[in-house]
């Protein structure tokens, strides 16, 4: 797995968070999200009173443990702020949800979503409202490619549209269970 820029780090960190929500039924305390940084390799720099830095050496990380809600804060080492994002995980009181979501940090420039579905969790039944087709990241010759497990991939050929790329909502270019997104540039691969 690599995390060479935001987007490298955010999918897979919202798809660990995802999943530690639908098996505990609530959003990961501060001691939980250090583990779950520390299963990226995420070396730890700083902890404050509600807030935890963490660096790579590509990234820096800030993240903040609030009552109801989880900001992850991922700003590529350089400072371009414009190429920052947030992975978001809240309590959505009108959806009875609990949502993780991708955004950009720079809503000025992106106002709003970047195009990754994010991952809704009805609170009260723990069951997976959306379709979110989140993994990690490797890099090979071909480039570097989002890899997915075969249950995702299958559940978003059922339920969604396997020719528009999950990171940036291009269209992939499909060969056996590999693709390309020729917007973004990212490959996509199924393991397992």
């Amino acid at each position: 797995m690599i995390t060479y820029d935001p987007i490298t780090l955010a999918m897979p960190l919202s798809k660990v968070i995802g999943e530690f929500i639908l098996e505990n039924g609530r959003l990961p305390e501060g001691d939980e999200l250090k583990g779950i940084m520390r299963r990226f390799g995420i070396e730890e720099s700083c902890l404050d009173r509600g807030m935890m830095v963490y660096r790579t050496k590509f990234l820096v990380i800030l993240v903040f443990r609030g009552r109801e809600n989880v900001v992850i804060d991922i700003i590529p080492s350089t400072g371009e702020l414009s190429d920052a994002l947030e992975v978001i995980a809240y309590k959505d009181k009108k959806l009875g949800a609990v949502v993780v979501e991708i955004v950009p940090a720079n809503d000025l420039e992106y106002e709003g979503n970047i195009g990754i579905e994010p991952i809704i969790i009805d609170e009260r039944t723990l069951e997976l409202e959306s379709n979110p087709v989140l993994g990690h990241f490797e890099e090979d010759e071909n480039g570097i490619s989002l890899v997915i497990d075969r249950k995702t991939y299958e559940r978003w050929k059922s339920r969604g549209d396997v020719q528009t790329c999950p990171i940036c909502g291009g269209e992939l270019a499909w060969e056996g269970e590999k693709a390309y997104c020729w917007d973004c540039g990212y490959g996509l691969r199924v393991k397992g």
